[in-house]
């Protein structure tokens, strides 16, 4: 009966942490760049004499979906959009974090920002020149056309990268990261749309779809706990008649 127990309040704590998986999926529906998250579990045997009849669902750091989302212009000169596969890099603490989300920002220092965090060229931050104009082309060289003049000047290139997914993961600030912390080499194929940005990759529908399949889940783990309940009082009844 404890075994029964075992596995079915496991099993209810897989399907708990799936619903929030979920759940932030469908809030992030309309964040621009937002990459959807894949639970991961897989079923394991308790190790130890006695325990082979006992399973749990042993909960695994989630993965990244990297389904491209919805491409539309904007006619802004600072936003930008990876084409395919690809993500931009931002300075975060000591090392780097990547992101779909272009929706740049100059600071007071000339500094190009995302939410508040510089974003890296191949020279490190990249900080714009004062400028009457800015523009992202398809390799990612940003130019400016300083005061006065006509034509435009490159000034960095953003750097982009193009990981494996299995070696992607998200941190608590939402950002895409490398699974073992170390900064992802910058590949030259990755190309880039200016004025345009990417919405989510979030389908609505299937989140809904999966977190109504998901407390389904939760409610036969909790009758099969209920049933585990009732055997053990029948057979604790039977012994004392």
């Amino acid at each position: 009966m404890d075994a029964l127990i075992y596995s079915a309040m496991s099993g209810a704590e897989r399907t708990l942490h799936a619903q929030q998986v979920h759940a932030n999926n469908l809030a992030n529906a309309s964040t621009n760049g937002f990459r959807a998250d894949l639970e991961l579990a897989s079923s394991q045997s308790v190790q130890g004499y006695g325990y082979s009849a006992r399973h749990l669902a042993e909960l695994q750091a989630n993965a990244v979906s990297t389904r491209s989302g919805t491409v539309v212009p904007t006619g802004r000169d600072l936003d930008a959009a990876v084409s395919g596969e690809g993500f931009f890099a931002v300075a975060l603490g000591d090392g780097e974090a990547y992101t779909r989300n272009g929706a740049f920002v100059v600071d007071t220092n000339g500094a190009l920002t995302l939410n508040g965090r510089p974003v890296l060229g191949d020279g490190g931050p990249i900080v714009l020149p004062a400028h009457v104009r800015v523009a992202i082309s398809e390799n990612g060289t940003v130019s400016v056309q300083p005061e006065g003049e006509a034509d435009l000047q490159p000034v960095d290139r953003l750097k982009l990268v193009k990981p494996a997914a299995s070696t992607l993961a998200k941190n608590t600030a939402g950002f895409v990261v490398s699974r073992d912390g170390q900064p992802l080499p910058a590949d030259d194929t990755v190309r880039v749309s200016g004025a345009h940005l990417e919405g989510s990759n979030v389908s609505a529908v299937e989140e809904m779809v999966a977190s109504m399949g998901l407390s389904r889940d939760f409610e036969v783990h909790m009758r099969l706990f209920k049933v585990a309940d009732d055997m053990a009082a029948n057979g604790n009844r039977l012994l004392r008649d």
